[in-house]
């Protein structure tokens, strides 16, 4: 989703998709990369999707690291969603608003007042964080609980709702039962690779 977004706020709009499958790759990414043999990086012309400002850059690439390395599976929604008590699934739910009141403060700083983080429109950063309010979304909906939160949360939530309607997003972002479907298939061999 991330790419496809990027590509539209770079104005590129005549490109070839082609889906990779999970755990499979095709010939022509063996070929296209063979050196890390992953999906290649793509450089082109037109709207920097990164600030222009070092230190600000700096920061981006550190929260979208960040986001990628703690939300990756966003561990403790996860929790949420896999407790059997209502005990666990309180803590799990405190630990991730913790993570989302943190990231909260964060937004406040970067985003300077502005309605994305890359300031009045939207840029690198914000794509980074935007990628999982899919997922997010689909463990609201197991749980029947809401992760970002009008009292708690305020800029979070309006960042979300700017992000998921901005014109580069409402068509990629993927529909919850979709995940829900997922996840159902994810789920299994996840529990094979983590018994290895």
């Amino acid at each position: 989703m991330g790419v496809r977004v990027a590509l539209h706020l770079k104005g590129v709009v005549d490109y070839d998709f082609l889906q990779e499958r999970l755990g499979e790759k095709s010939q022509l990414l063996l070929e296209s990369n063979p050196v890390y043999k992953k999906i290649p990086a793509w450089a082109a012309s037109g709207r920097a999707i990164r600030t222009a400002d070092p230190y600000d850059r700096a920061l981006h690439r550190f929260w979208a690291a960040c986001i990628d390395g703690c939300c990756s599976g966003f561990p403790s929604m996860i929790a949420a969603v896999k407790a059997e008590t209502q005990e666990a699934r309180a803590e799990a739910m405190e630990q991730s608003l913790a993570g989302l009141e943190l990231l909260e403060e964060s937004l406040a700083k970067l985003s300077k007042g502005r309605g994305f983080v890359g300031g009045d429109a939207m840029a690198y950063l914000d794509i980074a964080l935007g990628c999982y309010l899919g997922w997010m979304k689909a463990c609201e909906t197991v749980i029947g609980h809401r992760f970002l939160d009008e009292e708690k949360t305020p800029l979070l939530v309006g960042w979300a709702e700017r992000f998921c309607s901005h014109e580069a997003v409402k068509d990629w972002m993927p529909e919850t039962d979709e995940l829900l479907e997922l996840a159902k298939v994810l789920q299994p061999k996840r529990k094979v690779s983590t018994a290895n």
